[in-house]
């Protein structure tokens, strides 16, 4: 093949001012370098030129250096101005450049493969066999009571087991970790112990409590016509935790009741509906209704037998849980102070009257919002456009939502993707809740991080406690202006050693856009990879599998793709044990062909038939 100087010599004028301007980035970041801790000085410099390099759209020069043959920095960035400096160099010497560079004395492409291993075991822990990205499993209230859970998760691959600070407390987190400890060691398998901080969650506020009613309603088929009778369990008030298909009675007393008796009542609509016993244990009548029934706290069911008959009365219920409807067009007020809800009032001709409000368990927000800034509620499944701003309440107009409308009920979250929320990510439950995870645990994972500020004050708290130096963090991406400020905030992370980052793609996806979630993880990824930073790829991994026992084909792809990160993180389920030992499948069939990001080439042995 005649190669074209000039080609080759218009990549050359191209490469130059980039090289140059990286350079320069890292003389502009001395100051910043210096505050790095000595573990992270060269990945913190990797990062720096990284960064650089992707300030220029380098898209024409990647087609000149792939009809050359040559890199197209695709999966450079854990060693990018190695791999500049040595493409500049070869090309240099392609048109005999008389003063080509010496590349002696630079740092080598495997130097930054090094750091990237060394880190991730340091944090990690040691890789399992076969497999080089690890696993974390988010552990359940169970597994404080149920060793072989747990000896199971370890036999079966998991490298790290997560305990999330939000649910049950230091008891339960004691008993968890001490049975992964027990595990470990029976099974002379190291598993690393890592905590997330709650952090603040953004919700929606209390909505009025609804009537105590429950519905039973019989199978019905497209046309209405009943397909079976609806069944339920009339039990003893306070006997046993109250389910959907069970009513407690107050007097109840199985024995007055005999298989085929009816039993009768006036439901809370006032409509005359009868059941029939088809089972009787010590402390459960079982019934069948051929008709829909509402039943609410109070309510008199009567049995009749031979010119007797005898009472029982319905027992307390749960009061329905209340919701907004919200539909395209409404406007809602979220409130700063803590109140009750309310949906919107109407008159009699429609006319809107007072707007559907309900509170923000956050009223820090206030302090960061602006018009024109946009709102979801509930995972993205409502969303609107902030149209005013109050001392006490911002209004949002709602721009999406079903056809018919959307429910928002309480404790629902709330995201503001365009807003620079500059509140603390460290709340008071989480500075509580620190001693213990420094004493218990070998990584903290911080919750809510929005900018390099957070980092310095989660240090700053970590310094007042003994033993916080054996104690590792990671940081969890969940918000766009996080996004936004990854590299200041990793270089801020940098000035401690041990950190690695989260990707909780579920926040972020609701945060950015579906759209862009695919592109904002690649993203992170390369610039992780760049500062030499272990990546956990985070949220409804293998989900369906371990909720249900069976897997999505789509999850399995996501599985696969998971093989770019670090360490796959599991959340829990009653088939969690079928995922991990799956998940430790894929992945160590996957590291054959891909290393990282970089597609490997084993042999094929695909047969051509011969005639």
């Amino acid at each position: 093949m005649k190669l074209k100087k000039g080609k080759i010599q218009e990549v050359i004028e191209g490469l130059d001012p980039i090289i140059e301007h990286m350079f320069k980035a890292e003389e502009n970041a001395k100051w910043q370098l210096e505050h790095v801790d000595s573990s992270y000085k060269k990945s913190a410099q990797n990062l720096i030129h990284y960064n650089a390099f992707r300030s220029y759209d380098i898209r024409g020069i990647q087609k000149k250096l792939k009809d050359l043959g040559l890199t197209r920095f695709a999966n450079a960035e854990g060693h990018i101005m190695a791999s500049l400096l040595t493409t500049r160099f070869l090309l240099g010497k392609l048109v005999d450049e008389g003063n080509s560079t010496s590349l002696s004395g630079t740092w080598s492409i495997r130097k930054g493969r090094r750091l990237l291993n060394g880190h991730t075991k340091d944090l990690l822990g040691y890789r399992s066999k076969g497999r080089r990205v690890r696993i974390m499993v988010t552990q359940p209230t169970e597994a404080a009571f149920n060793y072989k859970m747990v000896e199971q998760m370890v036999k079966n691959g998991m490298n790290c087991a997560r305990i999330n600070c939000a649910h049950d407390g230091p008891q339960i987190w004691k008993k968890i970790i001490s049975n992964v400890h027990k595990a470990s060691k029976n099974l002379d398998k190291k598993v690393k112990i890592a905590m997330d901080l709650a952090g603040p969650k953004i919700r929606t506020g209390q909505l009025p409590d609804g009537p105590k009613v429950k519905r039973f309603r019989p199978q019905k088929d497209v046309s209405g016509t009943i397909i079976s009778p609806v069944k339920f369990s009339l039990i003893p008030e306070g006997s046993v935790p109250l389910k959907s298909n069970s009513l407690p009675i107050r007097n109840l007393d199985s024995n007055a009741f005999s298989k085929g008796d009816t039993v009768s009542m006036v439901d809370a609509r006032g409509k005359h509906r009868q059941l029939t016993v088809e089972h009787i244990s010590n402390l459960t009548v079982v019934v069948q209704a051929k008709k829909t029934i509402y039943v609410e706290t109070g309510l008199v069911l009567t049995i009749t037998k031979k010119e007797r008959f005898k009472e029982f009365t319905v027992g307390e219920l749960p009061p329905v849980q209340m919701h907004l409807l919200l539909k395209r067009g409404d406007v809602i007020e979220i409130t700063k102070t803590e109140e009750l809800g309310q949906p919107a009032v109407y008159d009699g001709g429609g006319k809107l009257i007072k707007r559907a409000k309900i509170s923000c368990q956050i009223p820090e927000v206030f302090e960061f919002i602006n018009t024109g800034e946009s709102v979801l509620f509930d995972d993205g499944k409502i969303g609107g456009t902030i149209v005013e701003v109050h001392d006490d309440f911002f209004a949002v107009e709602i721009l999406m939502a079903k056809q018919n409308g959307t429910k928002l009920r309480a404790h629902k979250g709330i995201n503001f993707p365009d807003s620079k929320l500059g509140f603390s990510g460290l709340t008071k439950k989480d500075k509580n809740d620190l001693p213990f995870v420094v004493n218990h645990a070998d990584i903290v994972n911080f919750s809510f991080v929005n900018r390099p500020e957070d980092v310095r004050e989660l240090y700053e708290e970590l310094e007042r406690l003994e033993n916080h130096h054996k104690l590792d963090v990671v940081l969890k991406i969940e918000t766009k202006y996080a996004f936004d400020k990854l590299m200041e905030i990793l270089m801020e992370a940098m000035s401690r050693s041990n950190i690695g980052v989260m990707i909780a793609r579920g926040d972020l996806a609701i945060e950015t856009g579906w759209e862009n979630i695919g592109k904002i993880q690649n993203d992170m990824l390369s610039l992780c990879g760049a500062a030499h930073v272990p990546v956990i790829w985070a949220t409804q991994v293998l989900e369906n599998l371990a909720k249900t026992g069976l897997p999505s084909r789509s999850e399995i792809t996501d599985a696969v793709t998971a093989i770019k990160a670090e360490c796959v993180m599991l959340n829990k389920g009653p088939y969690i044990n079928e995922a991990i030992k799956l998940l430790h499948t894929i992945l160590s069939k996957m590291e054959a062909s891909q290393d990282k990001n970089e597609v490997m080439l084993p042999k094929l042995n695909l047969l051509l038939t011969e005639k």
